[in-house]
């Protein structure tokens, strides 16, 4: 059930700029996104390691084991959103067409987003790990509203990266994509039963990965 998780996120832990070309920007364009993109650098990093967490965990672990790494990840993630909101608020509105919007929908955008990750922690937070079957059907629906969470990440920073805007922030080293910290470095023995994600985390908590139905 974790691997379900850890399917919905992968679209949204991480703001990759996968955008190419050649512009004339302006030095000021490059400036905004200097600042924003040195900003969002620890917060990218931030949530790719959250996903990695809930894609990494061990497949032989404990449900309260689980409940516990989804729970750290949500709030990093719901964190690193707030921050990123933060940046690009400090950071002014860019200086192109509408940028003000651009800024202002961005912002507004990005902290809804982090509300709505606080409240998957919760739901998460709330689920009985005494109980298997239980679990396992809460676990459905926190992958059900993860989900829906995904498609306001992607939103939130879409705008901001099309265009001339796009492409200069595209060029900065801060919002590339991060590669976790902590990569899978070893498969799991299996419990009877499960179905693993065949990847363990080398993080201590050992947490696991399951699709238990």
């Amino acid at each position: 059930m974790n691997k379900k998780l850890a399917v919905a996120l992968s679209g949204a832990a991480v703001l990759v700029l996968t955008l190419s070309g050649c512009s004339d920007d302006g030095d000021e364009v490059n400036d905004w996104a200097k600042t924003v993109c040195d900003q969002a650098k620890p917060q990218i990093q931030k949530r790719a390691d959250a996903q990695q967490l809930i894609i990494s965990t061990a497949a032989d672990g404990k449900p309260a084991d689980i409940q516990a790494a989804d729970s750290k990840a949500f709030q990093d993630i719901a964190d690193a959103d707030r921050a990123l909101a933060k940046a690009i608020e400090g950071a002014g509105a860019p200086p192109v067409d509408n940028g003000e919007k651009l800024q202002q929908d961005a912002v507004k955008e990005l902290n809804a987003t982090a509300v709505a990750y606080d409240n998957l922690k919760k739901q998460v937070d709330a689920l009985d790990p005494t109980n298997q079957q239980k679990f396992a059907d809460g676990l459905q629906g926190v992958a059900d509203g993860l989900k829906k969470i995904e498609k306001m990440d992607q939103d939130a920073l879409a705008k901001l990266q099309s265009g001339e805007l796009g492409t200069a922030m595209a060029k900065q080293p801060g919002c590339q994509k991060a590669t976790p910290s902590t990569p899978p470095t070893a498969t799991a023995s299996p419990k009877a039963g499960s179905t693993p994600s065949g990847k363990a985390s080398a993080k201590p908590s050992g947490s696991a990965s399951k699709s238990a139905e």
